[in-house]
């Protein structure tokens, strides 16, 4: 039997049915009117948070020195933003859950838009670091909200892995023009010119998202807002610890405070969420095997990408001493990949699974570490190249993987909650990455630091597997 049935704007879409087959194992698209055109209105949010997090690292040095700003201050320009996003992403999934994907998506894209032309006006960089995490409110609302909008889209989970794999690779192209677009502005006008690009591609993205389904959850859990502030602040005071302590030395009380502070902050919030009505990642969701899997591979995939993008771009200025522009082009050969590899990524799920493509992933990031591990002072920028080269074969394996696993293994009423959750771990990995990986004096402490996360999260997923796969059997 097949039952047609009209159900986002623009589209009918048809579930066919029979006694031998389980209930909606077949959706297909009979009259996609609008259907692309939704699909790139949802992947400009993204792209925005993409372009936003890679533009700015090679306009660091341009604004110290314009903004007379300390060292210490360029990792918070970066991770002020990060912190609040990855706050905030879990509870950006609820509120998307409770008031609809659309409406919160919208909204994030007009914030983003107003918010990155203050940023630009910034007198001194108190107010940019102030702008910036400002900034990170309104992206937490966009990706857990796209993601919620995409599975809408597309509802058949194969398609959905596809589409995953597409929209990760359209959103990437922010990673590959990041660098180079914002090594030319700098040079063209300075750093404020990087800041100047979000507002137009954001008010495009505001007027397109009008054709977006506006489907909302009958249920919806309330927020969590005891279990949100302390989990901003205990990654808050974690981030400034490790950035405190890596640029300035841990001979000194406040880094120590900071750490044992956030230390205390996660012990307090495990128990006030076995005591909450609703707590920031539900029971049901941390029970899954597969869920937790994906949160440790995206936090640290995550971890290392942005750690080592951040390191090296200030290694080649400071190090090598090349311009803004040529450490755009540097990143070419790593960013390039971004535009394709996760397509493929997303046929390897489809077809073999997550588990299988999350382990390679892992395994390319063990090699990136071991490569960077070997690299000194005077390494070669063609042995550099290669080190980043497996780096994001990894990354853009091992992510769009895990955000397909993560959109199939989550329950549909938490669809929203669980990309929150699993956007937050991937947000806290990208500032303590930076924390790290940033502050670091070399290259090769980079590179043992890269491979030591990759095993540990490699072994995480091979023992869940390996217990998925019995509990199946």
């Amino acid at each position: 039997m097949r039952l047609f049935l009209r159900s986002d704007p623009g589209r009918m879409v048809a579930i066919r049915t029979s006694s031998a087959d389980p209930p909606g194992t077949s959706v297909e698209t009979l009259a996609p009117v609008h259907t692309r055109g939704s699909f790139f209105s949802i992947a400009a949010g993204n792209f925005l948070v993409l372009l936003d997090a890679s533009i700015l690292n090679v306009a660091l040095p341009d604004m110290q020195q314009d903004l007379g700003a300390p060292a210490a201050s360029l990792p918070w320009a970066v991770n002020a933003y990060t912190v609040v996003f990855a706050g905030l992403l879990m509870a950006a999934g609820s509120v998307a859950d409770r008031w609809g994907p659309r409406r919160i998506y919208r909204f994030a894209l007009a914030g983003f838009a107003v918010i990155s032309t203050l940023c630009a006006a910034a007198p001194n960089v108190g107010t940019l670091i102030a702008g910036r995490a400002l900034l990170g409110l309104t992206a937490a609302g966009l990706v857990p909200a796209s993601l919620a909008l995409l599975a809408a889209l597309y509802p058949d989970p194969a398609q959905r892995s596809r589409a995953i794999g597409a929209w990760a690779a359209t959103t990437s192209v922010g990673l590959v023009m990041g660098p180079v677009l914002g090594g030319a502005l700098v040079s063209l006008g300075g750093w404020r010119l990087v800041l100047l690009v979000n507002p137009p591609i954001a008010l495009i993205a505001l007027i397109a998202a009008r054709t977006l389904s506006g489907h909302r959850p009958k249920d919806h859990r309330p927020i969590d807002g005891a279990g949100l502030a302390l989990s901003i602040l205990g990654l808050g005071s974690l981030t400034f610890g490790l950035i405190d302590g890596g640029t300035a030395g841990w001979a000194r009380p406040a880094p120590v405070i900071a750490v044992a502070l956030a230390l205390l902050v996660f012990g307090l919030l495990t128990l006030v969420e076995r005591r909450a009505a609703s707590p920031v990642l539900p029971p049901s969701l941390v029970r899954l095997g597969r869920v937790n899997a994906d949160l440790v591979t995206g936090a640290v995939a995550t971890l290392v990408f942005y750690g080592v993008l951040f390191a090296v771009t200030l290694w080649l200025q400071d190090q090598r001493s090349l311009t803004p522009l040529q450490v755009g082009l540097f990143f070419l050969p790593m960013t390039l990949p971004m535009c394709f590899m996760p397509l493929v990524a997303g046929r390897l799920v489809a077809r073999f699974g997550a588990r299988p493509v999350i382990m390679v992933g892992l395994v390319a990031d063990i090699l990136s570490g071991m490569l960077l591990a070997c690299a000194d002072r005077d390494a070669s920028l063609g042995w550099i190249i290669g080190a980043e080269v497996a780096l994001v074969l990894a990354s853009t394996l091992a992510i769009p993987a895990a955000t397909a696993d993560m959109a199939i293994a989550a329950p549909k009423h938490l669809a929203g909650t669980a990309q929150g959750a699993f956007n937050a771990s991937r947000q806290a990995g990208s500032a303590i990455g930076v924390a790290v990986l940033g502050t670091l004096a070399t290259l090769r402490a980079d590179g043992v630091v890269l491979a030591a996360c990759a095993v540990l999260a490699l072994i995480v997923v091979a023992i869940t597997h390996r217990t998925n796969v019995t509990a199946t059997g």
